[in-house]
């Protein structure tokens, strides 16, 4: 839902902020804008994160009444069904019937009839209590399934209206994240063709050896994953996106990740929260490395100090160094 609110394909590459070196005030008002772009780019994959989390316990809470409700009505019937035969005894106790066996005694012409009357008291009590008991189970179960059905409709009510309050911060985020799109790609198109050049830079790094750093890869998730999101290297930045015509730093990590048979989380900040944390001394090439105190940027590790992400707007998929921007931490997947 949120990407196709989102991608936006320009025809020049495009990504967030990180690690460049901005020489004119023209290329530091950019690289604001890319930075507060990206953030507000990842706070709205939370918030669909969020909304999606909340639908769906929506949809749980909806499902949950229609139940309770069916197990009220099943309560109800076996109570009406029983109701007759209860009020039949309370009657015949109020018009001061006798149903016990000194009567039974007093009115016996004979010890055949006797026995007679003793044992059909005996049925007629038995059963009575049996029907006595059971008209009580039935009264507590149909008070018990009208609460639980009261309680269900209560928490599809609180979650119908905890989605529409996600929903609607999602939509002002969309909002926010259009105008700061249309301010980057203003100010982008405000460089020089130099400027914009010097912005894009290089795809890998001085003395970065690809085909070494893929020679040596340990077979596994993480190298499969890396293997797979270099051969996407030069593909521009776009706002929302997951490939494979362009990338956002979180969509270009799940893209990557989902070569090789794993879902990742959809925004950079639950990225941080998943996989097993890694030591930054502890490494490992397709290792989900983050930038920036809110950890607003991802990127995969790349090996030797570098990382390839999708990097900030007007500049392409690349292998560039960690040393460009503030690490915040690494997961491994």
């Amino acid at each position: 839902m949120l990407a196709a609110c989102l991608v936006l394909g320009p025809t020049i590459p495009a990504n967030a902020q990180p690690g460049v070196d901005s020489s004119s005030d023209a290329q530091t008002r950019l690289a604001d804008l890319s930075r507060e772009s990206e953030q507000t780019t990842e706070a709205l994959h939370n918030a669909q994160i969020d909304l999606d989390a909340k639908a769906a316990a929506q949809r749980d809470a909806e499902a949950a009444v229609g139940t309770q409700q069916e197990a009220l009505t099943r309560a109800q019937a076996a109570l009406a069904e029983l109701k007759p035969a209860v009020d039949k005894v309370a009657n015949v106790n109020y018009q001061g019937g006798r149903t016990n066996r000194l009567f039974a005694v007093m009115v016996s012409d004979s010890p055949q009839q006797l026995l007679d009357q003793m044992s059909a008291l005996d049925i007629i009590s038995a059963e009575t209590a049996r029907q006595v008991e059971q008209f009580k189970q039935a009264t507590t179960d149909a008070a018990a399934a009208e609460d639980a059905a009261r309680t269900a409709a209560e928490t599809a009510r609180i979650a119908a209206e905890q989605a529409k309050v996600v929903s609607d911060g999602l939509q002002a985020k969309q909002s926010e994240l259009q105008g700061q799109m249309a301010e980057v790609i203003a100010s982008f198109n405000a460089l020089s063709g130099s400027e914009q050049a010097e912005l894009a830079g290089s795809p890998l790094p001085p003395g970065f050896d690809l085909s070494k750093i893929l020679s040596n890869l340990i077979p596994g998730s993480g190298s499969g994953a890396l293997q797979a999101g270099l051969t996407q290297i030069g593909k521009p930045y776009v706002w929302g996106a997951t490939g494979p015509d362009g990338f956002d730093c979180s969509g270009l990590v799940v893209w990557a990740y989902k070569q090789v048979g794993k879902t990742l989380p959809r925004s950079s900040q639950a990225q941080a929260s998943g996989g097993t944390p890694i030591d930054q001394k502890d490494l490992q090439p397709g290792d989900v490395v983050l930038f920036y105190p809110d950890a607003s940027h991802v990127g995969l590790y790349a090996g030797n100090g570098n990382v390839l992400h999708a990097s900030t707007f007007g500049v392409p998929v690349k292998v560039q160094s960690m040393a460009s921007f503030p690490y915040y931490g690494a997961r491994r997947y």
